[in-house]
């Protein structure tokens, strides 16, 4: 039996050993260079799981059917797919104890720059979800057995990513968590 498949879309600098990582970026670790909505390096029904930390929301709500459907397609039957997105509700707690709005606008408009194989490039969050917008979208795209998971738990538990995003920064034995953590199973 073979090792499973796992990828890891819209990596940036994190390296997963054992992983496939794949991101519009440039740099050593990315074994292929290119958008995470396309991906004819895969086979269908060749992954057994996809990781995307904080880089979904990159995709707006009219896009996103499109990036889920190629994601469905190269997963596996029962295969794993483990988002981490902005969390709108855990936002809104921020800044109702904050009162200020600038320390939610990173989350909600979130802008990047990138060094590509063609120059730079810069992406900005074009939505954000709740747990139950998500759901749906999933739901609604071959999806099912929607939970939320625990980072902690996580074979990735030890690459210090956006799913491990807290309020204050780095708090993460009292601070907020505001990255939505979702899994979901391809029907």
């Amino acid at each position: 039996m073979s090792d499973p498949v796992c990828l890891n879309l819209g990596c940036w600098h994190r390296h997963i050993p054992g992983w496939v990582h794949v991101d519009l970026c440039d740099m050593p670790h990315i074994d292929h260079q290119s958008r995470i909505d396309d991906l004819p390096m895969f086979a269908d029904a060749s992954v057994d799981l996809i990781y995307s930390s904080h880089s979904f929301e990159y995709f707006d709500r009219q896009q996103a059917p499109r990036v889920l459907a190629e994601w469905h397609r190269v997963l596996k039957p029962g295969g794993t797919l483990r988002l981490a997105v902005p969390d709108f509700d855990a936002l809104l707690q921020v800044y109702a104890k904050t009162g200020a709005v600038e320390r939610i606008l990173g989350p909600l408009y979130g802008r990047m720059e990138i060094e590509t194989g063609d120059g730079p490039v810069t992406l900005y969050h074009k939505t954000v979800y709740t747990f139950a917008s998500l759901q749906a979208l999933l739901e609604a795209n071959g999806f099912g057995d929607i939970r939320r998971y625990d980072w902690q738990q996580t074979i990735h538990k030890d690459h210090d990513d956006h799913s491990q995003a807290y309020f204050p920064h780095m708090d993460k034995e009292n601070g907020i968590l505001v990255s939505l953590n979702v899994e979901a199973t391809k029907r």
